[in-house]
């Protein structure tokens, strides 16, 4: 193990690094983060939580850094990615570097599509592409679609359009195209029917599984916009096709979030790959957050 005097940073961002407990939401990222660092504890490894964007870190300081609640990423990624060069060359990331900056725009769903991996169908518009959403539709022959941008998080800029409200997006649409990159996607009704499936797969294995629904007249799942998160039970078809995903990557995670619906035809279809600061929802699993602890420091003797 690292001789450094900090084994692991658990990474958070500025607003949760002292975490309001009256607030459930900032109550929820203490007590899934408390999960992993008494995990990695309990190993002998010692653990602090810092920003990403503390100016006074040195990162060389620490042997290791496991992102979890950098949320603020995307909205700050001009800062970002150059920290992330910077604490690169300085520590161990996980996931790393590389992972991330591949994760980080989801241009990675249609790699992943080329090595074989069911996603759900989408176009990609690239910034300053002159199209319309009426014609994708047309094209590609959808009835209903999302469309959000290439690099974000927390459903920013997400949209849902049918046929009869798709005139009155097109505005919205190119005014985000001529600012960055966007993603249309078909809009599967499993997601309002049955819901979104995210299975964990730490170190190339499936440890638990939650379904995420959305609340009544809406289409987003994450609890933040009024979703609701259940236990599930994984099946050993959504176990294959989740650990084939991660498999797909261009290097194995440490750990991965899966998200996917079940298609029409019964097969699944991947919604995103989750690798950079995914909710692993150790809450529901807590064991989960013993093996994560236990194959980092695997990684790091």
């Amino acid at each position: 193990m690292s001789a450094k005097p900090i084994d692991v940073v658990i990474l958070t961002e500025d607003r949760y690094l002292h975490p309001d407990l009256d607030d459930w939401y900032q109550a929820q990222i203490a007590h899934e983060e408390a999960l992993v660092g008494d995990a990695l504890q309990a190993l002998g490894l010692t653990v602090v939580r810092r920003s990403w964007a503390d100016p006074e870190m040195d990162w060389s300081e620490c042997g290791s850094v496991l992102f979890r609640s950098t949320w603020d990423y995307f909205e700050r990624f001009g800062e970002f990615s150059p920290w992330l060069d910077t604490a690169s060359a300085q520590t161990r990331l996980f996931n790393d570097a590389a992972l991330i900056r591949w994760n980080v725009d989801k241009h990675y769903l249609g790699d992943l599509a080329q090595r074989g991996v069911a996603i759900v169908p989408t176009r990609f518009v690239e910034r300053g592409q002159t199209v319309s959403l009426a014609s994708i539709m047309a094209e590609a022959g959808w009835d209903e679609i999302v469309f959000k941008p290439v690099v974000s998080g927390a459903a920013r800029l997400t949209y849902r359009v049918g046929k009869a409200t798709v005139g009155e997006h097109e505005a919205v649409f190119a005014r985000c195209v001529a600012q960055e990159s966007m993603m249309v996607q078909r809009f599967e009704p499993a997601i309002v029917a049955e819901g979104e499936l995210s299975l964990i797969v730490i170190d190339g294995a499936t440890t638990h599984a939650i379904r995420k629904t959305a609340r009544a007249g809406d289409f987003r799942v994450q609890d933040d916009h009024g979703g609701t998160v259940h236990a599930h039970v994984p099946t050993a078809d959504e176990r294959a096709f989740a650990e084939a995903a991660v498999a797909a990557c261009p290097s194995r995670p440490l750990y991965a979030r899966v998200d996917f619906v079940r298609d029409p035809a019964g097969g699944f279809r991947l919604m995103e790959l989750e690798l950079v600061e995914p909710e692993l929802f150790f809450r529901f699993h807590p064991p989960a957050a013993q093996v994560l602890a236990q194959a980092l420091a695997e990684k790091l003797r």
